[in-house]
């Protein structure tokens, strides 16, 4: 049987040269050595150690993900002329054009109902937002802001939001990994990782669940070859077999090239969208009825373990294979080679999130790692796979809804204020406020809003219902030019991360906070978010007891956090000491659960109802040319996709449709049309169908897992319809 092709590979380091050089390889050259964390997925590299180093010194740590983000960042301005064209025009260019017309590097004003924006100067840019929002009722208004903002400017956010008047404060997570807090909450007490980097190396087995890190997470690639290397296991559970999690040819490694590639799954099983529950039951169920338990572990630090296996005795095996779109041997052989291990790491990605039983799939991956103890010792645990690179520490400093009570006693004392318990707007009751005409401002800390939400025919008419929105970039997404309605709109150009006046600090996944040093100037007239926010609380804010002068500083807001948020006492003086730490009291070394009883808990939970009447199940991804909504080249080179505007279906599918790759397709859901798509082969279970994320949003609905609020990106029911051409 030939081997299968093979992601990575020289195309890759090849991609990465040509990037380089369109840019310019002395500027590539300096953004990567300069000692600034890496922009793009939370995995973590760069810092104090060195824009192309991790925490444990491996070097080189880089990939093209972190050239592609370079690449945009080291653009040169809009051209002025760009904004002399109405915004419906600019609307009409693809995401790729839009982040490829440069960096904006203006201020720039859309007056009510106007057809185009006007460059305008600084004071009046802070004038305009200061004015329109000293006339918005704080209560209708709420704040939004990216992963890749610095923990100083997410916490300046959240308090000058929370002094106003208004706990509306939310992030990105809402949209990707809060139903794996939530979940992990509820289960052993914490909401991030339990697992360092250096845990990696020691694990002999990983399961890589939902996730496609050859494409999103390539460092974690290397990982998994070298655990493969040392005679260890890749357990992967992923619909779609995607060739890099096959087999990948690490760039790094003469010989993972010569060889053509290293071998990365040791097990591939594929259970349909939205089987994944009733896959993990059906592991369980391997385990417990071939009795690879760790019953010393389950007595002594877990609760709730004879209701758990009491469901499993009443699940029979029937019901999971229906219901996972996988055989019981398949199951067993899993269970099996999981009881083999001696260490294991869980890791897993947004296809176990965006579910409306997202929570419930991250109880049950953390309950097969307690089934065998592999939670609280070294080299074993749970990895959530985020994305954005400072998004956990967007949620550690405060940017939430919901702030723990020891942090609002130590937030009053410290500033002379008393705060608001009132539960906030989580991201999508934000969206659910827009759409009612209840919000009259918006405050968006980077990111793409539109792109970001789900049924995107409805995300433009709420974001169009907004009153005054204040943007804080580096270029122009869709969220810029597109939903704006007869809204007032201020987009303020923002420093890039390793272009900050002063030193700023981000929290990889692996609860690692890095120091970024800045320094570089390319754009005279950008601004740091810190130095905006400020300049426009004092505006907005006069009479308030904070000193939000005082944060020009950045020294004085990482003492303010050090001082109010759980963990984070080493970031008061890490620009002195150069030391970066992991924050105390995350990483799970010992069985010790942060829960009430001081026990993890097995949580029982349904299976879900995943028959639609024989329509498809549609989950959407992310393409290798990408970094969550932004677009970097449309051709996918791992899945062989040249137009994203696409579906791709398995042969099942192409042949109960009469369908051949290279046909033109509509897909049909509850909530949209996506007309005239070309179809593409990938390996697919039957029954499924594959789209990109952001196009396919406008099939997705609104509905959203009950516990973390996180929409279902991943699992929509579809029809396929011929053309009208």
């Amino acid at each position: 049987m030939p081997r299968e092709t093979v992601g990575g590979g020289l195309k890759k380091v090849l991609y990465t040269l040509r990037t380089a050089q369109r840019i310019g390889l002395a500027r590539t050259g300096k953004a990567l050595r300069s000692n600034n964390a890496c922009k793009a997925c939370a995995y973590g590299m760069g810092g104090q150690a060195g824009g192309m180093t991790n925490e444990l010194g491996e070097f080189p740590s880089v990939c093209n993900k972190s050239v592609q983000a370079q690449s945009t960042d080291i653009q040169p301005a809009i051209p002025e002329a760009v904004f002399g064209h109405p915004i419906v025009e600019l609307a009409e260019l693809s995401p790729h054009e839009l982040e490829h017309l440069g960096r904006l590097a203006t201020p720039l004003h859309r007056a009510p109902g106007a057809n185009h924006y006007q460059p305008v100067d600084w004071d009046t840019a802070l004038e305009i937002a200061a004015t329109r929002l000293r006339a918005t009722d704080p209560a209708r208004a709420f704040f939004y802001s990216s992963g890749r903002s610095s923990n100083e400017a997410g916490f300046v956010f959240q308090l000058l939001a929370r002094a106003w008047g208004t706990n509306n404060v939310n992030n990105c997570s809402y949209y990707c990994h809060q139903a794996t807090s939530v979940a992990l909450g509820a289960t052993i007490g914490t909401g991030t990782a339990t697992v360092e980097l250096a845990d990696l190396d020691g694990a002999d087995t990983i399961f890589v669940i939902g996730a496609n890190p050859a494409s999103n997470h390539p460092r974690f690639i290397h990982k998994l070859m070298a655990c493969r290397d040392r005679g260890g296991q890749v357990i992967v559970i992923n619909p779609a077999r995607e060739r890099g999690l096959v087999r990948f040819a690490v760039p790094k490694s003469a010989r993972s090239l010569l060889k053509g590639g290293s071998d990365i799954a040791s097990t591939y099983v594929q259970p349909r969208v939205g089987g994944d529950l009733a896959l993990f039951k059906g592991v369980a169920k391997g385990l417990v009825e071939s009795g690879n338990l760790d019953t010393d572990f389950i007595d002594e630090h877990t609760q709730g373990f004879e209701a758990f296996v009491d469901d499993l005795v009443r699940t029979d095996w029937a019901t999971i294979t229906a219901a996972s779109g996988v055989t019981e041997a398949e199951c067993r052989e899993v269970a099996a080679a999981y009881a083999r291990s001696t260490s294991t790491v869980f890791a897993w990605g947004m296809g176990m999130t965006h579910h409306e039983n997202g929570c419930d799939n991250i109880e049950y991956i953390a309950a097969l790692a307690l089934l065998r103890g592999m939670i609280g010792r070294p080299h074993a645990g749970l990895l959530p796979l985020r994305g954005h690179s400072n998004v956990q520490g967007i949620g550690t400093i405060g940017v939430k809804p919901v702030l723990a009570e020891d942090v609002f006693q130590k937030l009053e004392p410290a500033f002379g204020i008393t705060l608001s318990r009132e539960t906030g707007w989580d991201t999508m009751a934000a969206m659910q406020a827009a759409a009612a005409g209840d919000v009259d401002g918006a405050i968006l800390m980077g990111g793409n809003l539109l792109a970001a939400n789900p049924n995107t025919a409805w995300a433009e008419d709420a974001l169009g219902r907004i009153g005054f929105r204040l943007a804080l970039t580096t270029t122009l997404n869709q969220s810029h030019v597109a939903g704006l309605g007869d809204g007032e709109v201020l987009v303020l150009p923002v420093s890039a991360r390793d272009e900050e006046w002063q030193p700023t600090t981000q929290e990889s996944m692996f609860n690692f906070v890095r120091l970024s040093d800045g320094g570089i100037i390319r754009h005279a007239s950008v601004r740091p978010e810190v130095t905006i926010l400020v300049d426009l609380a004092t505006k907005l804010l006069p009479e308030c007891p904070i000193d939000f002068e005082a944060f020009r500083q950045h020294q004085r807001i990482r003492e303010a956090i050090a001082d109010t948020v759980p963990g984070m006492d080493a970031l008061a003086d890490i620009d002195v000491a150069r030391r970066e730490f992991h924050i105390e009291q995350r990483l799970m070394h010992t069985p010790t659960f942060r829960t009430a009883t001081g026990r993890a808990t097995f949580q029982v939970r349904a299976l879900p109802d995943v028959d639609h009447g024989g329509r498809l199940s549609l989950t959407t991804v992310r393409s290798e040319g990408q970094f969550n909504s932004i677009i970097y080249e449309a051709r996918d080179a791992y899945r062989g996709t040249d137009d994203r505007w696409c579906v791709m279906l398995g042969d099942a599918e192409l042949e109960r449709h009469a369908l051949t790759p290279g046909d033109t397709v509509t897909l049909v859901s509850d909530h949209g049309r996506m007309p005239d798509v070309t179809v593409y082969r990938h390996d697919l279970p039957e029954g499924c169908a594959m789209a990109y994320y952001p196009e396919a949003n406008v099939l997705t609905g609104t509905a959203v897992d009950p516990r973390s609020k996180t929409p279902a990106f991943k699992h929509t029911a579809i029809s396929i319809e011929a053309s009208a051409g």
